[in-house]
């Protein structure tokens, strides 16, 4: 296992979660069901489902697209849909 890219990924995702939505969705469901083990445990399975298609996906992709390619139209994506939010359009 390369633990540099390991670390570099948990740092990015880690990072990229903070106080995101899925956060206040967990906060919600823990308080609202009482039941805090239930809804970590649910909340991983998401995650890990979440997680395990974007690296396929991206596993896939990268053998026909290159690498630059893939995070430059992912980068303009997010770009675009944050211009289309900030204009009231999406």
């Amino acid at each position: 296992m390369d633990w540099r890219i390991f670390f570099a990924t948990f740092s990015a995702i880690f990072i990229a979660e903070l106080a995101d939505k899925t956060q206040l969705v967990g906060i919600s469901m823990a308080a609202k069901s009482g039941k805090p083990l239930t809804v970590l445990l649910g909340s991983m399975a998401g995650y890990i489902l979440v997680t395990a298609i974007s690296v396929l996906i991206g596993a896939a992709l990268s053998k026909y697209i290159r690498p630059e390619i893939i995070r430059y139209v992912g980068a303009s994506l997010f770009v675009a849909i944050g211009v289309l939010m900030f204009l009231g359009k999406v």
